[in-house]
Protein backbone atom coordinates (compact mmCIF):
# COMPACT_ATOMS: atom_id res chain seq x y z
CA UNK A 1 0.00 0.00 0.00
CA UNK A 2 1.74 3.20 -1.21
CA UNK A 3 1.60 6.26 0.94
CA UNK A 4 -2.11 8.33 1.24
CA UNK A 5 -3.75 5.46 -0.62
CA UNK A 6 -7.10 6.18 0.96
CA UNK A 7 -8.18 10.03 1.02
CA UNK A 8 -10.55 8.61 4.28
CA UNK A 9 -9.93 5.42 6.20
CA UNK A 10 -13.22 5.09 8.79
CA UNK A 11 -13.66 2.55 11.84
CA UNK A 12 -16.72 1.49 12.41
CA UNK A 13 -19.75 -0.43 12.57
CA UNK A 14 -22.12 -2.02 9.89
CA UNK A 15 -25.54 -2.80 10.40
CA UNK A 16 -28.76 -3.37 9.24
CA UNK A 17 -31.45 -0.75 9.73
CA UNK A 18 -35.10 -2.07 10.51
CA UNK A 19 -36.77 1.29 9.87
CA UNK A 20 -40.88 1.78 11.57
CA UNK A 21 -43.03 4.80 10.45
CA UNK A 22 -45.03 6.07 13.00
CA UNK A 23 -47.01 8.99 14.53
CA UNK A 24 -45.24 8.31 17.80
CA UNK A 25 -43.56 5.34 19.85
CA UNK A 26 -45.42 2.76 21.53
CA UNK A 27 -45.08 3.06 25.84
CA UNK A 28 -44.17 -0.51 27.70
CA UNK A 29 -46.70 -2.81 26.96
CA UNK A 30 -48.50 -1.22 24.26
CA UNK A 31 -48.99 -1.98 20.35
CA UNK A 32 -49.21 1.15 17.40
CA UNK A 33 -49.57 0.47 13.75
CA UNK A 34 -47.61 1.95 12.12
CA UNK A 35 -47.31 3.57 8.65
CA UNK A 36 -44.33 1.99 7.06
CA UNK A 37 -41.66 -0.03 7.24
CA UNK A 38 -37.82 -0.60 5.47
CA UNK A 39 -34.96 -2.70 5.64
CA UNK A 40 -31.53 -1.33 4.53
CA UNK A 41 -27.76 -1.08 5.39
CA UNK A 42 -26.89 1.33 8.41
CA UNK A 43 -24.30 1.56 11.15
CA UNK A 44 -22.43 5.30 11.82
CA UNK A 45 -19.32 4.19 10.60
CA UNK A 46 -20.36 2.09 7.27
CA UNK A 47 -22.69 5.32 6.80
CA UNK A 48 -19.84 7.64 7.30
CA UNK A 49 -18.17 5.37 4.66
CA UNK A 50 -20.68 5.25 1.85
CA UNK A 51 -21.59 8.91 2.37
CA UNK A 52 -18.07 9.67 1.34
CA UNK A 53 -17.39 7.14 -1.24
CA UNK A 54 -20.09 8.68 -2.67
CA UNK A 55 -18.99 12.23 -2.45
CA UNK A 56 -15.92 11.24 -4.54
CA UNK A 57 -13.73 9.62 -1.85
CA UNK A 58 -11.27 6.37 -2.08
CA UNK A 59 -12.64 4.91 1.46
CA UNK A 60 -10.92 2.37 3.69
CA UNK A 61 -13.43 0.69 5.81
CA UNK A 62 -12.40 -0.91 8.93
CA UNK A 63 -14.88 -3.47 10.23
CA UNK A 64 -16.48 -6.38 11.34
CA UNK A 65 -19.63 -8.77 10.19
CA UNK A 66 -21.46 -12.01 10.87
CA UNK A 67 -21.25 -14.84 8.25
CA UNK A 68 -24.94 -13.97 7.29
CA UNK A 69 -27.40 -12.93 5.01
CA UNK A 70 -26.69 -9.28 6.74
CA UNK A 71 -22.88 -9.65 5.92
CA UNK A 72 -23.18 -10.78 2.74
CA UNK A 73 -25.75 -7.77 2.24
CA UNK A 74 -23.15 -5.52 3.42
CA UNK A 75 -20.31 -6.36 0.97
CA UNK A 76 -22.58 -5.57 -1.78
CA UNK A 77 -23.59 -2.16 -0.64
CA UNK A 78 -19.51 -1.23 -0.08
CA UNK A 79 -19.21 -2.22 -3.55
CA UNK A 80 -22.05 -0.01 -4.92
CA UNK A 81 -20.50 2.86 -3.09
CA UNK A 82 -17.08 2.66 -3.71
CA UNK A 83 -15.79 1.66 -0.75
CA UNK A 84 -13.38 -0.86 0.18
CA UNK A 85 -13.50 -2.77 3.09
CA UNK A 86 -11.56 -4.71 5.83
CA UNK A 87 -14.01 -6.36 7.40
CA UNK A 88 -13.42 -10.08 8.83
CA UNK A 89 -16.67 -11.85 9.37
CA UNK A 90 -17.47 -13.87 12.76
CA UNK A 91 -18.33 -17.26 12.48
CA UNK A 92 -20.19 -17.18 15.97
CA UNK A 93 -21.45 -13.71 16.00
CA UNK A 94 -24.12 -12.24 14.10
CA UNK A 95 -24.47 -8.93 11.87
CA UNK A 96 -25.32 -5.92 14.05
CA UNK A 97 -28.94 -4.81 13.60
CA UNK A 98 -30.50 -1.10 14.57
CA UNK A 99 -34.08 -0.39 15.56
CA UNK A 100 -34.84 3.18 13.91
CA UNK A 101 -38.04 4.73 14.69
CA UNK A 102 -39.09 7.87 12.11
CA UNK A 103 -42.04 9.95 13.44
CA UNK A 104 -44.04 10.52 10.23
CA UNK A 105 -44.54 14.46 9.79
CA UNK A 106 -41.13 15.67 10.91
CA UNK A 107 -39.11 12.78 9.77
CA UNK A 108 -37.22 12.66 13.24
CA UNK A 109 -35.95 9.48 14.39
CA UNK A 110 -35.00 7.52 17.71
CA UNK A 111 -32.45 4.58 17.67
CA UNK A 112 -31.53 1.27 19.15
CA UNK A 113 -27.98 -0.08 17.65
CA UNK A 114 -26.91 -3.41 18.62
CA UNK A 115 -23.48 -3.56 17.60
CA UNK A 116 -23.27 -7.58 16.96
CA UNK A 117 -19.90 -8.52 14.89
CA UNK A 118 -18.96 -5.43 15.05
CA UNK A 119 -19.10 -5.02 18.24
CA UNK A 120 -16.04 -7.46 18.94
CA UNK A 121 -13.90 -4.90 17.38
CA UNK A 122 -10.58 -4.67 19.38
CA UNK A 123 -7.02 -2.69 19.32
CA UNK A 124 -5.73 -6.14 17.87
CA UNK A 125 -8.22 -5.77 14.74
CA UNK A 126 -6.83 -2.18 14.72
CA UNK A 127 -3.33 -3.17 15.06
CA UNK A 128 -4.12 -5.43 12.16
CA UNK A 129 -4.87 -2.68 10.16
CA UNK A 130 -2.85 0.06 10.89
CA UNK A 131 -1.11 -0.15 7.37
CA UNK A 132 -4.60 1.44 5.97
CA UNK A 133 -4.91 3.78 8.56
CA UNK A 134 -1.44 5.41 7.71
CA UNK A 135 -2.22 5.33 4.18
CA UNK A 136 -4.90 7.34 4.59
CA UNK A 137 -5.34 11.37 4.73
CA UNK A 138 -8.06 11.27 7.05
CA UNK A 139 -8.62 8.82 10.17
CA UNK A 140 -12.07 8.85 11.13
CA UNK A 141 -14.12 7.01 13.67
CA UNK A 142 -16.95 7.07 16.24
CA UNK A 143 -18.28 5.25 19.76
CA UNK A 144 -20.45 2.28 18.28
CA UNK A 145 -17.64 -0.30 18.33
CA UNK A 146 -15.60 -0.48 21.73
CA UNK A 147 -14.14 3.07 22.61
CA UNK A 148 -10.39 1.14 23.27
CA UNK A 149 -10.49 0.36 19.60
CA UNK A 150 -11.26 3.73 18.71
CA UNK A 151 -8.88 5.11 20.97
CA UNK A 152 -6.17 2.83 19.42
CA UNK A 153 -7.07 3.84 16.01
CA UNK A 154 -6.52 7.49 16.80
CA UNK A 155 -3.28 6.80 18.07
CA UNK A 156 -1.85 5.00 15.15
CA UNK A 157 -3.42 7.65 12.72
CA UNK A 158 -1.52 10.33 15.23
CA UNK A 159 1.44 8.89 15.33
CA UNK A 160 1.97 8.78 11.10
CA UNK A 161 0.50 12.60 10.92
CA UNK A 162 -3.02 11.50 9.52
CA UNK A 163 -5.61 14.22 10.13
CA UNK A 164 -8.10 12.57 13.04
CA UNK A 165 -11.84 12.76 13.04
CA UNK A 166 -13.95 11.87 16.07
CA UNK A 167 -17.63 11.87 15.71
CA UNK A 168 -18.55 11.26 19.73
CA UNK A 169 -21.60 9.14 18.62
CA UNK A 170 -23.65 7.83 20.27
CA UNK A 171 -22.89 10.11 23.55
CA UNK A 172 -20.66 8.67 25.68
CA UNK A 173 -18.29 9.27 28.49
CA UNK A 174 -14.48 9.83 27.12
CA UNK A 175 -11.47 11.41 28.75
CA UNK A 176 -9.04 14.22 28.02
CA UNK A 177 -6.75 11.64 26.81
CA UNK A 178 -9.04 10.73 23.66
CA UNK A 179 -10.18 14.19 22.69
CA UNK A 180 -6.30 15.14 22.67
CA UNK A 181 -5.72 12.56 20.06
CA UNK A 182 -8.02 14.66 17.85
CA UNK A 183 -8.02 16.86 15.07
CA UNK A 184 -11.79 17.71 14.76
CA UNK A 185 -14.53 16.10 17.13
CA UNK A 186 -17.48 16.32 15.91
CA UNK A 187 -20.65 15.99 18.29
CA UNK A 188 -24.12 16.92 17.16
CA UNK A 189 -26.34 19.53 19.88
CA UNK A 190 -27.49 15.81 22.10
CA UNK A 191 -23.68 14.28 22.23
CA UNK A 192 -22.10 18.23 23.12
CA UNK A 193 -24.58 18.76 26.01
CA UNK A 194 -23.67 15.10 27.06
CA UNK A 195 -19.90 15.83 26.93
CA UNK A 196 -19.55 19.12 28.10
CA UNK A 197 -22.88 19.16 31.01
CA UNK A 198 -23.99 22.93 28.95
CA UNK A 199 -27.07 23.06 27.03
CA UNK A 200 -27.14 23.45 23.50
CA UNK A 201 -29.97 25.25 22.14
CA UNK A 202 -28.57 28.21 20.52
CA UNK A 203 -25.88 29.26 18.60
CA UNK A 204 -24.13 30.87 21.59
CA UNK A 205 -24.76 27.77 22.94
CA UNK A 206 -22.50 25.75 20.28
CA UNK A 207 -19.84 27.84 20.56
CA UNK A 208 -19.54 27.96 24.48
CA UNK A 209 -19.85 23.93 24.29
CA UNK A 210 -17.19 23.76 21.36
CA UNK A 211 -14.90 26.08 23.61
CA UNK A 212 -15.45 23.48 26.36
CA UNK A 213 -14.07 20.79 24.26
CA UNK A 214 -11.36 22.74 23.14
CA UNK A 215 -10.46 23.30 26.75
CA UNK A 216 -10.00 19.43 27.30
CA UNK A 217 -7.64 18.88 24.31
CA UNK A 218 -9.15 18.66 21.15
CA UNK A 219 -8.04 20.56 18.40
CA UNK A 220 -10.90 21.73 16.91
CA UNK A 221 -14.70 21.38 17.28
CA UNK A 222 -17.03 21.17 14.52
CA UNK A 223 -20.71 20.90 16.37
CA UNK A 224 -23.71 19.78 13.79
CA UNK A 225 -26.88 21.57 14.42
CA UNK A 226 -29.17 19.96 12.02
CA UNK A 227 -31.28 22.63 9.97
CA UNK A 228 -28.62 25.70 11.43
CA UNK A 229 -25.52 24.42 10.27
CA UNK A 230 -22.37 24.23 12.06
CA UNK A 231 -20.49 25.73 14.41
CA UNK A 232 -16.86 25.67 14.12
CA UNK A 233 -14.76 26.34 17.09
CA UNK A 234 -10.67 26.66 17.45
CA UNK A 235 -8.65 28.31 20.14
CA UNK A 236 -8.55 31.22 17.38
CA UNK A 237 -12.56 31.81 17.71
CA UNK A 238 -16.08 30.42 16.72
CA UNK A 239 -17.35 30.57 13.35
CA UNK A 240 -21.13 29.32 11.75
CA UNK A 241 -21.50 27.97 8.50
CA UNK A 242 -25.55 27.94 7.68
CA UNK A 243 -27.48 25.04 6.40
CA UNK A 244 -29.16 24.36 3.34
CA UNK A 245 -32.59 24.82 2.80
CA UNK A 246 -33.96 21.74 0.95
CA UNK A 247 -37.41 21.98 1.91
CA UNK A 248 -39.38 19.71 4.61
CA UNK A 249 -37.01 16.23 5.95
CA UNK A 250 -38.22 13.31 5.51
CA UNK A 251 -36.07 11.14 7.19
CA UNK A 252 -33.25 12.56 9.45
CA UNK A 253 -31.54 9.29 10.13
CA UNK A 254 -28.44 9.15 8.90
CA UNK A 255 -28.07 13.13 8.00
CA UNK A 256 -24.97 12.75 10.84
CA UNK A 257 -23.25 10.29 9.41
CA UNK A 258 -23.66 12.32 5.63
CA UNK A 259 -22.19 15.36 7.07
CA UNK A 260 -19.30 13.52 8.37
CA UNK A 261 -18.68 11.53 5.46
CA UNK A 262 -18.41 14.43 3.39
CA UNK A 263 -16.64 16.70 5.58
CA UNK A 264 -13.81 14.09 5.92
CA UNK A 265 -13.43 13.63 2.42
CA UNK A 266 -13.55 17.31 1.31
CA UNK A 267 -10.76 17.80 4.08
CA UNK A 268 -8.61 15.04 3.18
CA UNK A 269 -8.78 16.67 -0.77
CA UNK A 270 -7.64 19.61 0.65
CA UNK A 271 -10.29 22.04 1.43
CA UNK A 272 -10.01 23.99 4.64
CA UNK A 273 -12.67 23.41 7.54
CA UNK A 274 -15.10 25.90 6.76
CA UNK A 275 -15.30 24.82 2.98
CA UNK A 276 -15.32 21.59 4.24
CA UNK A 277 -18.24 21.93 7.02
CA UNK A 278 -20.39 23.33 4.19
CA UNK A 279 -19.59 20.87 1.85
CA UNK A 280 -20.90 18.04 4.54
CA UNK A 281 -23.49 20.23 5.61
CA UNK A 282 -24.87 19.72 1.26
CA UNK A 283 -24.11 16.23 2.09
CA UNK A 284 -26.03 15.94 4.88
CA UNK A 285 -29.00 18.66 3.54
CA UNK A 286 -29.51 16.02 0.73
CA UNK A 287 -29.85 12.99 2.41
CA UNK A 288 -32.67 14.12 5.22
CA UNK A 289 -34.55 14.61 1.66
CA UNK A 290 -35.01 10.90 0.79
CA UNK A 291 -35.69 7.98 3.43
CA UNK A 292 -33.24 5.08 5.15
CA UNK A 293 -29.50 5.88 5.98
CA UNK A 294 -26.88 4.69 3.40
CA UNK A 295 -29.23 4.95 1.44
CA UNK A 296 -29.99 8.25 1.51
CA UNK A 297 -26.40 9.56 0.83
CA UNK A 298 -26.17 11.95 -2.47
CA UNK A 299 -23.57 11.43 -5.24
CA UNK A 300 -20.98 13.95 -5.88
CA UNK A 301 -22.81 15.56 -9.25
CA UNK A 302 -25.72 16.20 -6.28
CA UNK A 303 -23.72 17.25 -4.08
CA UNK A 304 -21.79 20.06 -6.27
CA UNK A 305 -24.86 21.47 -7.77
CA UNK A 306 -26.33 22.25 -4.30
CA UNK A 307 -23.09 24.24 -3.35
CA UNK A 308 -23.10 26.02 -6.82
CA UNK A 309 -26.91 27.50 -6.24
Amino acid sequence: MTAQAWDVAILGIYVTDLAFMAPRQPVIGETILGGGFAMGPGGKGSNQAVAAGKAGGRVRLITRIGADPFGDHAETVWAAAGVSARAPRSADTATGAAYIFVQDGTGDNAIIVAPGAAGLIDAADVDAAAADIRAARVFMTQLEQPIPSAKRGLEIARAAGVTTILNPAPAAEIDDALLALCDYVTPNETEAAALTGMPVATLDDAARAGAALIARGAGCAVLTLGANGVMIVAASGATHVPGFDVGPAVDTAGAGDAFNGGFAVALAQGADVRAAARFGCAVGALSVTRRGTAASMPTRAEIDALLSR
